[in-house]
């Protein structure tokens, strides 16, 4: 695993460095290999890495594209990363790198916020993308948690400030976050032994849920809603088939989820 934080200031504040550098920090321990900073004025993203595929400095992040105006910070991994990388370089995508984090920048950039879709993999991610200032009068922060809800992923969003972690005492870090008991959840918990909404113990944090993305756009405070882009199909097919087709293709899912 590895550790993502980050700060979204749409009242215009700068990031400081040190900030960021608190936050990873106190999660050090979800990436004891490395860690990385990226700030540009309101926004900044940091990262704790534990390598595993490419151990290489061409893994560090945060991660940008080519040109820099697209920014990613990751934690997981995408089992199809491979399969995504020849169709991306068919397309004329050039990787600097073997990690699958690079696979979903190129990703991004090939099919937009979409490209969570095409991923089978653990994953909680943010993607800083300013290619559009001139157009959407701003940046934007994309971000995606995968289908199971395997990775982590926190956000606060108060008063113009934005941010996000893996884990909720990254956000204790910045002096807009209290840790306050939230009594709503306080007493869902209390009530059925669990959090389902996507509430936390701490006021003001909440938890992205499972299979959502998320993105929130410069000049435009009220764009953040998550968008739900996966979810458990238990429908039977149209047309029931023989008892021995379900075994062949529960064989070829699985020989295809180990080799993966």
């Amino acid at each position: 695993m590895c550790g993502i934080v980050g700060v979204y200031n749409l009242n215009g504040e700068p990031v400081p460095t040190e900030l960021l550098k608190r936050m990873t920090d106190i999660i050090a321990h979800r990436g004891p290999d490395g860690e990385g900073h990226y700030t540009d004025g309101t926004v900044g993203l940091g990262h704790r890495r534990l390598a595993v595929i490419d151990l290489s400095p061409a893994g560090q992040q945060p991660m940008s594209n080519e040109t820099g105006d697209v920014v990613i910070t990751c934690d997981g991994g995408i089992y199809n990363s491979q399969e995504l990388r020849v169709k991306l370089g068919a397309r004329g995508h050039r990787f600097r790198s073997r990690t699958d984090t690079e696979v979903i920048l190129h990703a991004y950039e090939e099919w937009g916020e979409r490209c969570v879709e095409r991923f089978n993999g653990a994953f909680a991610f943010a993607i800083y993308d300013r290619r559009q200032q001139a157009v959407h009068d701003g940046s934007r922060l994309f971000l995606a948690r995968d289908r199971y809800g395997i990775k982590p992923l926190y956000y606060y969003y108060e008063n113009g400030v934005f941010l996000f972690a893996s884990e909720i005492k990254a956000l204790l870090q910045h002096p807009a976050v209290e840790a306050e008991v939230d009594p709503h959840v306080l007493l869902e918990y209390f009530t059925f032994q669990n959090v389902f909404s996507d509430g936390t113990l701490f006021k003001g944090v909440k938890l992205l849920p499972a299979g959502h993305t998320a993105t929130l756009q410069a000049g435009d405070p009220g764009s953040f809603r998550p968008h739900q882009y996966w979810d458990f199909d238990f429908r039977e097919p149209a047309q029931v088939r023989d008892k021995r087709e379900y075994e062949e293709e529960l064989d070829r899912l699985f020989t295809q989820a180990v080799r993966r």
